[in-house]
């Protein structure tokens, strides 16, 4: 039987997983982002390109000499009017992140890839436009304090899912993406492949 194995620490991806009755072990890869990044921006790689590269990377540190397992590796990056945005280290960069961000449209690129026995079989990209609304300070402040340490573990300092609902005033793309993985492809795969019922 064909084991999956998700190559992330990402709760939002593996509560996704769960919901959708998919049967997985969580081995999360150690893959220096920040210096991946870096670079491709600086030789003008497209964000959506860094994330797929990233996505790739992540499940190829973790895939196994093994037939029978799959690991899927995603990523994501936040790009606002050509700056790329990472997860806030602290509250106070939540803050500054949040104040960017308001009142403006920014897209969130969201990749996924699938590795067996250390190549990619399958890849899925997409891009998700979110507009915040005009945010007041005052609201930055409460909205902080509510979640806590909890903005701190997402890219944009939100979790649509919950609270950060309230940051928007819209969107245009596929949900499951914004909170981290495109879902109904990455379905589609596993269902072609007899990981999951057809």
């Amino acid at each position: 039987m064909t084991a999956l194995v998700l190559a992330s620490a990402s709760k939002a991806r593996s509560q996704m997983l769960h919901n959708a009755g998919i049967e997985f072990a969580v081995q999360p890869a150690r893959v220096d982002e920040a210096a991946i990044k870096e670079g491709m921006q600086a030789d003008g790689a497209p964000p959506v390109d860094a994330a797929q590269a990233l996505a790739d990377l992540k499940a190829m540190r973790v895939s196994p000499d093994d037939i029978d397992t799959l690991v899927i590796g995603a990523d994501q990056i936040l790009e606002c009017e050509g700056v790329w945005f990472d997860k806030p280290e602290t509250l106070e960069d939540a803050q500054n992140q949040l104040k960017t961000l308001s009142g403006r449209t920014h897209h969130l690129h969201t990749a996924a890839s699938v590795v067996k026995e250390g190549a990619v079989i399958w890849r899925e990209a997409t891009n998700v436009s979110l507009t915040m609304r005009a945010l007041t300070t005052s609201f930055i402040t409460d909205y902080l304090d509510a979640e806590g340490d909890t903005v701190l573990q997402s890219v944009g300092a939100y979790q649509i899912e919950g609270r950060g609902a309230q940051l928007f005033a819209g969107l245009r793309g596929d949900y499951f993406s914004i909170l981290g993985l495109p879902l109904l492809p990455l379905l589609g795969f596993l269902r072609n492949h007899g990981v999951v019922p057809a």
